[in-house]
């Protein structure tokens, strides 16, 4: 048994006009949008698909405080279509962003809600992934994260590191997972987390038991209004584990 990655789950406090925005920003169209909750994927996508990881916008009243743990690296083909892409969000409502981040080749972005996102420079790993090159998680222990990860879904590791590891899905489609060591400690709820779904005919029971058994634990959360289960991963990482589909 094991579960795959389907989805970025990102609050927000308007989901229709971020929604808007990351939909333009992706070349991406709304696949539903309902009170409160808005789904992007690519247009023709058959959910779910390793060939993208989705995004589920959920609206919270709740205002951005501080560096995400999670955000998007969108890839790019040369310099002149980075600069290009650059422009392009600015122009949608991106703004450049400071964190700390120095003198890199690639362009920090926040996005209308202050979410950080990079547009980086052409790199021939992420020449087929699509217009997200990789979801990008901050932790303390790569090695500890991928170990986890890699056991809990059907994903491929392809590098890792004391610093950095990678996880790709088992088709060798779609975008990266990485793990990157930061000094940055979290605090408080993820304002982006990662959706996980079993594959049809597995028992979504027994799949929560095996991923305790990897180490997932419980976080402070009310499960009696909602039908899916939320986790956390080894260092705290709010994660959703969805119905089969």
């Amino acid at each position: 048994m094991a579960t795959r990655l389907v989805q970025i789950n990102m609050k927000a406090q308007d989901d229709s006009t971020l929604g808007r925005f990351w939909a333009q920003a992706l070349g991406w169209g709304v696949d539903s949008e309902g009170p409160g909750v808005t789904n992007l994927e690519p247009v023709g996508f058959a959910y779910p698909d390793p060939v993208a990881v989705c995004i589920d916008i959920v609206a919270r009243p709740e205002p951005k405080t501080g560096k995400n743990r999670v955000h998007l690296d969108l890839a790019t083909t040369s310099t002149a279509h980075q600069a290009e892409l650059v422009a392009r969000l600015r122009d949608l409502g991106a703004t450049l962003a400071d964190v700390g981040q120095g003198d890199v080749p690639w362009t920090v972005m926040a996005d209308p809600e202050g979410n950080e996102f990079c547009v980086l420079e052409p790199r021939p790993i992420y020449r087929d992934t699509g217009p997200i090159a990789a979801v990008v998680v901050d932790c303390t222990d790569p090695r500890g994260m991928a170990r986890f990860w890699d056991e809990a879904m059907d994903w491929t590791p392809h590098e890792v590191t004391d610093h950095h590891a990678s996880m790709r899905s088992a088709q060798g489609v779609g975008p990266y997972l990485e793990f990157v060591r930061t000094p940055d400690t979290k605090s408080g709820w993820n304002r982006v987390h990662l959706d996980v779904c079993p594959y049809p005919g597995d028992d979504p029971a027994v799949e929560e038991a095996r991923l305790r058994a990897l180490g997932a634990t419980d976080p402070d959360h009310d499960r009696s209004a909602i039908s899916w289960t939320v986790l956390a991963d080894p260092e705290g990482n709010e994660f959703c584990l969805l119905s089969p589909r």
